[in-house]
C-alpha cells in the first residue's frame, strides 16, 4: 500500500498530531507512507519521521488549482493508491480525485462537533462523501453520524493513538511552585472550555492558593483568546493561571506538572489524554466524547459532568490531599493506555480495514 496524510498544518492539536502519527506509524508497515501539509508548517514537522515523504503545499485559498495540481503530480510520482485527509482537508482531497481518478479518499473525522456543523458545510461534506471509499471516526457517536448522514459505505471507528518523543529538547519551564501544578494540554478554543476552568481555579484558588494552572496549547489570538486573558483579571488569577501557547517538548510539559485535566464540553478522543496516560498522571476531565470510554471514574481517574464546578474542584481537592491515590490512579491510567489504545493495535486494525476497500 501506498499511503499519504493530508493536514492544513502541523501546528500543534489533535488532527494535526495524528496525522504525524499515522504517518511515521505507517512508514514501518507500508510500501510508502507520505504526508501533506497544505496551508502552513508548524512546530509538530520537527517530529515527522526521515522515512515518511513529505510535501508542503502553499495552498493560498480553497480553489487553489495550482495547489491541486502539484498534489496530482505528488500522487501520480509516488504512485500513491490512498489520500487520507484529516478533518477539512477532505475538499482538497475531492478536487485531486475530480482530476486523477484512480486515486482513493479515506476520510479521518477528528471533529467532535460534527454532528453540529453548518447546513452549507454540511452539504459539501455529503457530496463530497461520493467520493470517499472509507470513513475513520475517532467516536461511536460519530460513526453512527456519518454511517446515517454521510454517502459512504465503510466506515470504522479507530481510537486515537500516540507516542511520546522521549529525544526532545526541553525548553518550556512552567511557572508557579514544583509539586502544586495543574496541567491542561489543549488548543484555545471554544470546544475546550476554557471558561469552565478558570470557575474551577477562581473556586480552588480560595481552598488550595499554592496550586496553579497551566494551559498549553494554540492560541489563536481571537475573541475566545482574548476573553480568557480579560477574565484571568477579572479574577484576580494572574498568578494562578499561566498561558503558553504552542509548545513543542510535550514530555517535559508533562513530566513538570502533578495533575492533569481536561475541560472540553465537547470531544472525539484527545490526544492529551493518551499523552497524559502514558505519563502516568492522574486527570479529571469531563463527561464527554470518548472519554468516558478510557476513564473509569475514581479508577483510573475522576470524571464529571461538563460544567459542573463543584464536583470538578471537588475532584481535585482529593488528589492534592492524597498523594498516594495520584500514583495509583495514574498508574492505572498508563495500565489502560498501554492495553487498548497502543500504536500497535490500532495500525494492525486499520491495515486489515484498508485491505478490504477494494474488495
Amino acid at each position: 500500500m501506498r499511503i499519504v496524510q493530508i493536514i492544513d498544518s502541523l501546528e500543534i492539536g489533535g488532527a494535526e498530531k495524528m496525522a504525524i502519527n499515522y504517518a511515521n506509524a505507517l512508514s514501518q508497515s507500508v510500501e510508502f507512507s507520505g504526508l501533506v501539509a497544505t496551508r502552513a508548517e508548524g512546530n509538530l514537522k520537527s517530529q515527522l519521521h526521515h522515512s515518511v515523504s513529505y510535501l508542503f503545499l502553499k495552498k493560498k485559498s480553497t480553489l487553489d488549482l495550482a495547489a491541486v495540481l502539484r498534489l496530482k503530480k505528488y500522487c501520480k510520482e509516488h504512485k500513491v493508491d490512498y489520500l487520507q485527509p484529516h478533518s477539512s482537508s477532505y475538499f482538497l482531497a475531492m478536487l485531486v480525485k475530480l482530476i486523477y481518478p484512480k486515486i482513493e479518499i479515506i476520510w479521518h473525522d477528528h471533529n467532535g462537533l460534527s454532528e453540529f456543523i453548518s447546513s452549507e458545510k454540511s452539504l459539501m461534506l455529503k457530496m463530497a462523501s461520493h467520493f470517499f471509499k472509507g470513513i475513520i471516526v475517532v467516536n461511536y457517536k460519530l460513526k453512527a453520524w456519518a454511517e446515517k448522514e454521510l454517502n459512504c459505505k465503510s466506515v470504522i471507528y479507530l481510537p486515537n493513538f500516540t507516542t511520546i518523543d522521549g529525544s526532545e529538547t526541553e525548553v518550556t519551564q512552567l511557572k508557579g511552585t514544583i509539586g502544586t501544578r495543574i496541567l491542561c494540554l489543549a488548543n484555545l478554543r471554544d470546544q475546550k472550555n476554557h471558561f469552565f476552568l478558570l470557575e474551577i481555579a477562581e473556586k480552588l484558588k480560595d481552598l488550595q492558593p499554592e496550586w496553579t494552572f497551566h494551559l498549553v496549547g494554540k492560541d489563536f489570538e481571537d475573541d475566545y483568546s482574548e476573553k480568557i486573558r480579560a477574565l484571568i483579571v477579572t479574577k484576580n488569577l494572574q498568578n494562578h493561571v499561566f498561558i503558553y501557547g504552542s509548545k513543542n517538548d510535550v514530555k517535559n510539559i508533562i513530566n513538570q506538572a502533578d495533575i492533569a485535566i481536561l475541560t472540553s464540553k465537547s470531544e472525539g478522543l484527545p490526544v492529551s489524554l493518551i499523552e497524559y496516560g502514558l505519563s502516568k498522571k492522574p486527570i479529571v476531565a469531563t463527561k464527554v466524547g470518548e472519554i468516558p470510554l478510557i476513564i473509569q471514574d475514581d479508577v483510573n481517574g475522576f470524571i464529571v459532568e461538563s460544567n459542573d464546578v463543584d464536583s470538578f474542584t471537588k475532584c481535585l481537592e482529593e488528589f492534592i490531599e492524597d498523594d498516594g491515590l495520584r500514583h495509583q490512579m495514574g498508574q492505572e491510567l498508563y495500565n489502560t493506555i498501554i492495553q487498548n489504545h497502543s500504536k500497535e493495535g490500532v495500525i494492525a486494525n486499520y491495515l486489515n480495514w484498508v485491505s478490504t476497500l477494494k474488495i
